[in-house]
């Protein structure tokens, strides 16, 4: 509940009784009575622009005052906490219900985000591995609008046949419902060596996908924890259990499309790097917008250290995520 301010002192402002009288008979008018502006002009024979006068006057004296009331499950107040402390763009709190898995209720939650707030031509990048944007894009209606020219992959996406239809799916499903052109990375996410992933960088269809990395407006990702998720390990991208090992002696607590980082969100560098199909940390955070979808108890770690190192600026979370975020 806010409160625009407190009454001021009418004499001070040199404000008589008679006029005070049509201050208030005014506001009630058009507050408690619900009369438009035109209607308590003609009935008390004033001017319309003197009843906006009045009634704007009203609200500086605070005879009038604003109170916003939140709906349950509404959690302004945390978005605003948590935008402020880590200089977010926006933030968006939802309640899970106390139920383990978070996935359909951020999912859902993104869903809506993302179909109010993507319109014009937007050049979408997208992280190829997260269940959470898979039940958000499935969730989406398909805009009347084109709200955006390409959705790009920026991680490849290639590894187990029977896993490779869901990462193809985000793009593409992403693509549909915005009426864009889906942009496929077609290489694996993790290769074998350096050598190996030079060499598919270095294939024209694959240098003209990492161009237009360059040239994305709105990055959507979710944020991963050092342990590879179920659908990464389905992928055949999955580290191994060595990889998961250096990166934590090096201090990594989690990631955003595979590329790590320190518990204050520092980029952190290993023989992985040197392995990865995907945007650099320099590359992402150059995107103007860096939507985040991540929650549950496990994730707090990873997603504190994402918004302290800039890897997001809106972040889509629970409200048991965004309470310790601020404690």
């Amino acid at each position: 509940m806010a409160d625009t301010g407190a009454t001021q002192d009418p004499a001070a402002q040199g404000i008589g009784i008679d006029q005070l009288r049509l201050l208030c008979k005014v506001a009630r008018m058009y507050h408690e009575r619900g009369i438009r502006q035109p209607q308590i002009a003609a009935q008390l024979s004033l001017s319309q622009p003197r009843v906006s006068r009045l009634l704007r006057q009203a609200t500086e004296l605070g005879i009038v005052r604003t109170v916003v009331s939140l709906p349950s499950g509404v959690y302004a107040d945390l978005e605003d906490e948590v935008q402020s402390r880590y200089g977010l763009r926006d933030c968006m709190v939802v309640d899970v219900g106390g139920v383990q898995d978070v996935v359909p209720a951020l999912g859902a939650a993104a869903a809506d985000y993302l179909d109010a707030t993507l319109t014009g031509e937007h050049r979408i990048g997208v992280s190829s591995w997260s269940e959470t944007l898979l039940y958000a894009v499935d969730r989406m209606p398909r805009k009347n609008t084109v709200a955006a020219s390409r959705i790009v992959q920026m991680i490849g996406g290639l590894g187990d046949p029977g896993v490779q239809v869901q990462a193809t799916r985000l793009t593409g499903r992403l693509a549909h419902v915005t009426g864009a052109t889906p942009v496929f990375l077609a290489a694996p996410g993790l290769v074998g060596s350096r050598a190996v992933r030079d060499a598919l960088l270095g294939d024209p269809s694959i240098v003209d996908v990492v161009r237009m990395w360059d040239e994305l407006t709105v990055a959507l990702v979710g944020i991963g924890s050092l342990d590879p998720s179920p659908l990464m390990r389905r992928s055949g991208n999955a580290m191994t259990e060595q990889d998961q090992q250096e990166l934590r002696e090096l201090g990594a607590v989690g990631d955003v499309c595979l590329r790590y980082f320190d518990m204050q969100g520092r980029p952190v560098r290993s023989p992985l790097d040197d392995r990865l199909v995907g945007i650099t940390p320099e590359g992402f955070t150059a995107i103007p917008r860096r939507i985040g979808v991540a929650g549950g108890q496990r994730k707090v770690t990873a997603v504190r250290a994402a918004l302290l190192g800039g890897w997001v600026n809106v972040l889509i979370t629970d409200r048991t995520v965004a309470e310790q975020l601020i404690a």
